[in-house]
């Protein structure tokens, strides 16, 4: 039985990172063939730098995933506190049940009622060209927002309110005493939040399909539009540039993860 998970195991880890593998692989193939591997070369990856439609798409992925995870979680933390603060049960469970209705709804659905209602919106305010950058902010906000919510509320329920209570007596203002009691016990759920929308927004391309204009266009966009003749071997060294970095983030964040935890015992084994 041992045996039999543990060839499981390896069954399952090679359907996860054996096409990773391969893609890094290849990445580096001088012929740029995936029938045989004619020796090792940096020739896609120059190519890459000089692609100067990639690399715009790629500026435009980040600075759409970053400015939309930014307002997601602004949004978001104060929608949070919103719901915690309701007293009617009803009315709270009601707004909760539709804040998560976003995450239920398949991306094509989603995409689709918001270019309607980007167009329908246009047609009103006589715009005859409205899709484009700013729906593509509008529309990564709004799928962000109920992953924002759920990583920072139940940071609120855990939280104990006297603290809260105990600062207002001393004279802070509700608005002060969230800033400087509530907010850094939230940080957590907080950037949790951020990162879930990063990545989302980064990732994400059905939505994006139905509110993006030619003149925005993003990574995800840029990739599939090369599958209707032959995607480009650059992207392969694109790929493996981006698999890297977020190992390299992943190892950065359990590494310093690692430190605080060694750092905080030796300060609790000295007290």
């Amino acid at each position: 039985m041992k045996t039999l998970s543990r060839v499981y195991m390896w069954v399952v880890f090679a359907l996860l990172y054996a096409p990773i593998l391969v893609l890094v692989i290849f990445s580096f193939n001088r012929g740029g063939s995936l029938s045989s591997y004619t020796g090792f070369s940096f020739r896609w990856y120059g190519e890459l730098f000089r692609d100067s439609v990639a690399l715009q798409s790629l500026k435009n992925s980040l600075v759409l995933a970053i400015s939309s995870s930014a307002l997601a979680t602004l949004i978001g933390t104060f929608a949070a506190l919103g719901l915690d603060r309701m007293r009617n049960r009803y009315l709270k469970g009601a707004v909760n049940s539709v804040t998560n209705i976003p995450m239920m709804n398949p991306d094509i659905v989603t995409g689709v009622s918001m270019m309607l209602l980007f167009v329908a919106v246009g047609g009103i305010l006589g715009l005859s060209d409205v899709l484009g950058r700013w729906t593509m902010l509008i529309a990564h906000t709004t799928f962000s927002l109920p992953y924002v919510i759920l990583s920072v509320l139940p940071k609120f329920r855990q939280f104990d309110a006297s603290l809260r209570e105990a600062a207002m007596d001393l004279g802070c203002t509700p608005a002060r005493a969230f800033f400087k009691v509530e907010l850094p016990h939230l940080l957590p759920g907080v950037i949790s939040g951020f990162i879930m929308g990063f990545t989302l927004s980064l990732d994400d391309f059905v939505i994006s399909h139905f509110v993006s204009s030619p003149d925005f266009q993003t990574l995800p966009l840029y990739i599939y539009n090369q599958t209707a003749h032959n995607v480009k071997y650059s992207m392969y060294a694109l790929c493996t540039l981006i698999i890297v970095t977020i190992l390299a983030l992943l190892l950065l964040v359990n590494f310093a993860g690692g430190i605080g935890d060694r750092t905080k015992r030796r300060k609790e084994a000295t007290k």
